[in-house]
Formats: structure tokens, C-alpha cells, sequence
């Protein structure tokens, strides 16, 4: 799974898990203790959006913010030869 690199992905991310839910955004934001207009903010992924406000509604889903290591992918001749069979 990639990771979420800027708010418009976390927005995007808070919106599916919502609809997956089966919530309304405002059920969702009463669940949280938001405002429908700041559920609204976050899921349309505007970078003053509120860390907090996100994590509250984290945690109205059910879900959890993990951090790990950015993963990068690197590619070497060396990889190649030992990933391949000769033709």
C-alpha cells in the first residue's frame, strides 16, 4: 500500500473510509465531534485542514495513523543480473 503523501490523499482516504462505512458526512462529524464544514474541509483535502480534526475523525472510523519509513525502490545493474536468467 502506498503511503499518503499530502492532505488532498488523506482527504481522499477519509472520504472512502466514511462511504465505506455507510456514513453521512454529517453522522460521520457528529460522530467526531466536528462540524459537517470541517469533515467537509478535510475530505476535500485542503492543506489548512487540522491535524487534529483529522485524527478525531480517525478515530470516529475506527482507524488508525501509522507512520513507517518512505519506501524507495531502487533498481542496480547487480539486482538485474542476479533476478535474471541468461536467453
Amino acid at each position: 500500500m502506498r503511503g499518503i503523501s499530502d492532505a488532498r490523499e488523506l482527504g481522499a482516504q477519509l472520504r472512502a473510509a466514511r462511504v465505506n462505512a455507510g456514513l453521512s458526512q454529517q453522522a460521520l462529524a457528529d460522530k467526531a465531534g466536528i462540524s459537517r464544514p470541517t469533515l467537509r474541509t478535510l475530505e476535500q483535502g485542503h492543506p489548512t485542514g487540522e491535524l487534529g480534526k483529522a485524527l478525531d475523525v480517525l478515530r470516529a472510523l475506527d482507524l488508525e495513523l501509522r507512520l513507517a519509513p518512505a519506501s524507495t525502490a531502487t533498481f542496480t545493474l547487480d539486482s538485474l543480473e542476479h533476478d535474471t536468467r541468461p536467453l
